[in-house]
């Protein structure tokens, strides 16, 4: 049985703690690459949004009359100025607009959201910090707190006990900051980020009262 991982603890105001001693669930310490890898991967391609498109020879306006007769110019027999081999003509085997959606198993991705959280945890990249109250967005604010945690230059995920819009609204402007609401972030997001904040009501909330995770969409880029 591994050791209980353990994260960073910081108060509201930036001021480091004693070390917490991070829950089982998800933090169970196992690691699962293959799950990590299936999430990604249809994390990556349903963002795709598989718009790209081209037109055949087929497709291509004009073309219809032979541009010379089959013999006796002593050039090479054509059919159609579309013909895919000149200039302004169809393509061959084109694009056309398609779907690249994957779906994954919910067992599968909960186990990826697990493995996501254990390898961060690992690395020393989770940080469990008291609840934040905001009374107004600002940004400035937000930036100086995650100064003094030590990550205003890496890309943060930011997990909420509950809906914080003050909060998400202090973020939206910090290209490297994501807040999410604890439980609706997937396994990318935790993945993208070089370190993933908590508040601490959010761990203690029940296993029960927790989403499963968002589908691997989209939606959580």
């Amino acid at each position: 049985m591994t050791a209980p991982l353990k994260a960073r603890y910081f108060t509201a105001d930036g001021q480091a703690g004693s070390a917490r001693t991070l829950p089982a669930d998800p933090f169970d310490g196992v690691v699962h690459e293959e799950s990590l890898h299936a999430a990604v991967k249809v994390h990556l391609a349903n963002r795709r949004q598989g718009t790209a498109a081209a037109k055949s020879r087929g497709e291509v306006r004009g073309g219809g009359r032979k541009p010379w007769r089959q013999k006796g110019t002593g050039r090479a027999r054509v059919g159609s100025i579309r013909s895919p081999i000149w200039r302004g003509g169809g393509i061959v085997f084109p694009p056309v607009p398609r779907s690249y959606r994957l779906g994954l198993p919910k067992k599968v991705r909960r186990l990826a959201r697990r493995s996501a959280f254990n390898a961060r945890a690992a690395e020393d990249r989770v940080i469990v910090l008291e609840d934040l109250t905001m009374e107004r967005p600002r940004t400035r604010e937000l930036v100086k707190l995650l100064d003094k945690l030590g990550v205003g230059d890496h890309k943060v995920l930011i997990l909420t006990a509950g809906k914080r819009p003050n909060m998400s609204m202090s973020a939206r402007n910090l290209p490297n900051v994501e807040v999410r609401h604890y439980g609706h972030e997937s396994a990318y997001d935790v993945l993208w980020a070089d370190s993933v904040v908590i508040e601490e009501s959010a761990l203690a909330a029940p296993v029960a009262a927790k989403a499963t995770g968002t589908s691997e969409g989209a939606s959580d880029a």
